[in-house]
């Protein structure tokens, strides 16, 4: 919006799809809303118990700057637990939400005109949070025909002497998809090659259907060149609690406390003491939600997958997210979800919110149950241009 009181970098209107999705699912009264990440499930009962017991027990102020020592202790051990990764606790950081974290990271390694590569389709904020840094987002498109890796010649053509930093993300939040070791080991090498920072949004790592999750910073010599996000908001359905944590190398940790001190000053308290419970307890909490998700994330595919003119890879890979391909309907994906919206009164989100690459496609949440997609796709199918 132009006017005098705002800055002129915001007068051009760049609100997402996903910031407009609370108003379209207004649009009707019967509304599926298939737009966001955000979970039918609240956190689990035993979270929200221990949390408030610990609340009352006077963990209600700040914590130390980089998170309660307890959860740092607890994330480290999770690390070597889950991945056999040595993490110090100086290369833990806490912060309110993985979101901030991407900022965070980025304003710490960004100079003004660096170059940050993102795998794309890619997480919608991702391109503002880069500019946010001072920072230029450069898109490295991945395609279904190519499974959606990382195609290392189409990366390294894209590298110049401003390149900073990579940015991945696996299970990906739009496609699903996972990037393989052997991507990862390919990534690795031209990491080093060109002395690149990897950013690597690990947001999704318990809902790897295929194969376990394996960290990018797990490969030999990574750890030391990258800058680990991750969350409690997916992998234990806690988003509203606004916790994620940042891992990367000592001195990147001391810039992004330093930064954080003049934006939130710390992570919410009574967060971080749920995260920690949650951690302590993720053997029992995890299993039946990503079970749940599993569930519903192969049922939307074969729904698909029987509907003319629509598809999916299949099986799912990971996240809780579908990338639809709707090239065959001969509609934009603008388009497209509009047609869905209107008569079957189902949102979802046009894949090119989420990167050029992503036209062509709709990313489904698989965020409601398997009783509600039913109803979904039988509206769906009813559409006279999927009959």
């Amino acid at each position: 919006m132009k006017h005098p009181y705002i800055a002129k970098r915001y007068w051009k209107d760049q609100s997402t799809a996903m910031g407009q999705s609370d108003v379209m699912a207004k649009s009707f009264d019967d509304v599926i809303s298939l737009s966001l990440g955000d979970p039918d499930l609240i956190t689990h009962e035993s979270i929200i118990d221990a949390a408030f017991a610990d609340a009352k027990r006077g963990h209600t102020k700040y914590t130390d700057f980089r998170g309660d020592p307890e959860l740092r202790e607890e994330i480290c051990k999770f690390y070597k637990e889950e991945y056999n990764m040595d993490v110090k606790d100086e290369e833990v950081f806490v912060c309110a939400s993985a979101c901030l974290g991407m900022y965070l990271a980025l304003e710490a390694i960004i100079d003004d005109g660096d170059e940050v590569i993102l795998q794309a389709p890619y997480f919608t904020p991702y391109p503002q949070q880069v500019e946010l840094a001072r920072g230029i987002p450069v898109e490295l498109p991945t395609y279904e025909e190519e499974d959606f890796q990382i195609n290392i010649e189409r990366l390294e053509s894209l590298i110049t002497e401003r390149t900073k930093a990579l940015v991945i993300n696996s299970p990906s939040n739009p496609t699903g998809n996972c990037l393989t070791v052997e991507t990862m080991e390919k990534i690795a090498e031209i990491a080093v090659k060109y002395d690149l920072v990897v950013i690597a949004d690990d947001i999704y790592t318990s809902f790897s259907y295929q194969n376990p999750f394996v960290p990018f910073a797990s490969l030999p010599g990574m750890q030391e060149r990258t800058i680990i996000l991750n969350s409690f908001s997916k992998n234990f359905t806690m988003t509203g609690w606004r916790v994620g944590n940042i891992i990367a190398p000592d001195y990147i940790i001391s810039v992004i406390q330093q930064i954080n001190e003049n934006v939130v000053f710390t992570a919410p308290s009574i967060s971080q003491r749920a995260a920690i419970y949650a951690l302590r307890h993720r053997n029992e909490i995890q299993p039946p939600m990503v079970e749940e998700y599993r569930n519903r994330m192969f049922y939307a595919a074969e729904r698909i997958n029987q509907i003319p003119k629509l598809s999916v890879v299949y099986p799912p890979r990971g996240s809780f997210y579908l990338f639809m391909n709707i090239k065959e309907t001969g509609l934009t994906s603008v388009e497209a979800a509009d047609l869905i919206l209107r008569e079957a009164h189902v949102l979802m989100l046009p894949g090119d919110a989420f990167g050029a690459c992503g036209e062509g496609y709709i990313r489904i949440a698989c965020t409601v149950n398997v009783d509600t997609l039913k109803e979904a796709f039988d509206r769906i199918e009813k559409i006279e241009l999927f009959k």
